[in-house]
């Protein structure tokens, strides 16, 4: 079994391995998708393709972070979503909406579900990813 800290060590690791792949699928996204589908819809569609490239990240990562306890997978998680929303949070609102110049209704668009906003959907396959992912290489 390894420590507390040498899990929390690589989560980090992962994670930033996570958002260089999600920012790459962003650029992606947005130029080859947003042409062909236009914004806010090629960003639904991005949840999902995006959800697939965490799932595969955690996949081929989650046996490195050295646990199969699942209160320590879900921990992984919960250490995945804080840095994500944190990032968000960042990127969204201090560089989108103070530099480019987003709306708060653009910004909070892809958090409402009752309007087609599925980044919450996104968000909770961040989270039990590492789960998901142990038991898929039936460690858990």
């Amino acid at each position: 079994m390894t420590g507390p800290r040498t899990i929390v060590a690589r989560s980090l690791v992962i994670w930033c391995v996570l958002i260089a792949a999600e920012i790459i699928h962003g650029i992606l996204r947005a130029l080859v998708l947003v042409p062909l589908t236009g914004e806010f819809r090629s960003r639904q569609i991005g949840v999902f393709t995006g959800s697939a490239i965490i799932l595969t990240v955690a996949s081929l990562t989650i046996h490195w972070v050295g646990t199969t306890r699942r209160t320590e997978l879900l921990t992984v998680g919960a250490i995945w979503l804080v840095l994500t929303v944190l990032f968000e949070v960042l990127f969204e609102v201090l560089f989108g909406r103070f530099v480019v110049g987003l709306t708060w209704e653009r910004i909070a668009a892809d958090y409402n579900l009752w309007k087609g906003g599925l980044m919450p959907i996104g968000l909770l396959v961040l989270f039990f990813s590492p789960m998901f992912a142990a038991r898929l290489r039936k460690s858990v």
